[in-house]
């Protein structure tokens, strides 16, 4: 059998063990019983039915908990896109006092989980009456993924050669100019890297948010699809549904970003 046909085979049952997973909630979802169990291996069960997601949008506060996690997650996507922009441009560029030690800070909170921290966080918040706000969680969720943004993007700017910069300024670009038109352009790979992260750590995080959030109509979509399971019971037909509903809004913004990805390579480089 040719290497050619082995590989094509392979692949083929890896994307098979990587999307079966889906179809199965998926089933879950359609099915019109609660039940978690499929009896079938059909993809479709029998008498499927769309009841679980209309009841998921109209009985349910899905809308809610989706707008405060769409709010809270592109907040944070845009702090931590602007701040590590900033912070790894400044880290990479130029030389000052505690440089060193602030990238060491950097690096060694990465040693510590988010969870870890949660009751100093929680008390420093409770202090500052940010319990229960939007603001708590922009806090928490923005200064745990900084450090890796800044790092990331500091990385990427050391790779970018100052020569490029330099040919700009002697086009008569101020520091800010070519910082914007030169150095921000050639870092769009890097760029939608620290976006997906820092959305990613904010769309689905639930222990913060299950310690800093108490009221309801703040929930966020892992803290509302929690709701879902009891004691006794759990409504795996809404669960399902609710899941895979999430989902969405990351693969629309991952399919976004790999076009930076791609085009961001040779953005930049060629002089007009």
């Amino acid at each position: 059998m040719p290497k050619r046909t082995i590989s094509f085979l392979l692949l083929c049952l890896a994307a098979f063990v990587s999307v079966y997973p889906v179809l199965y909630v998926l089933g879950v979802a359609l099915r019109p019983d609660n039940a978690f169990s499929l009896r079938s291996l059909s993809l479709i069960p029998e008498g499927a039915t769309l009841r679980n997601f209309v009841t998921l949008f109209r009985e349910t506060d899905f809308l809610i908990w989706l707008k405060n996690s769409l709010i809270i997650s592109v907040v944070v996507t845009l702090t931590g896109v602007s701040l590590a922009a900033i912070s790894g441009y400044a880290l990479s560029r130029f030389e000052f006092r505690g440089k060193r030690t602030a990238l060491l800070a950097l690096l060694v909170t990465q040693s510590f989980p988010a969870t870890m921290l949660l009751l100093p966080f929680f008390i420093v918040l409770a202090k500052l009456s940010l319990i229960d706000s939007y603001i708590g969680l922009f806090v928490i969720y923005s200064s745990s993924a900084l450090p890796f943004c800044i790092w990331q993007m500091k990385s990427f700017f050391d790779t970018v050669p100052r020569e490029l910069e330099e040919a700009a300024r002697i086009d008569g670009c101020s520091p800010l100019q070519a910082y914007l038109r030169v150095v921000l352009p050639l870092s769009l790979p890097a760029l939608a890297v620290t976006a997906l992260f820092s959305f990613l750590a904010a769309w689905s995080e639930y222990v913060v948010a299950a310690v800093v959030i108490q009221d309801p109509e703040l929930y966020t979509l892992p803290l509302g699809l929690r709701t879902f399971q009891a004691s006794l019971s759990t409504q795996w037909g809404l669960y399902a549904a609710g899941a895979l509903v999430v989902s969405i809004p990351v693969m629309v913004v991952f399919l976004f970003l790999t076009k930076f990805l791609v085009s961001g390579l040779t953005l930049g480089s060629v002089k007009g």
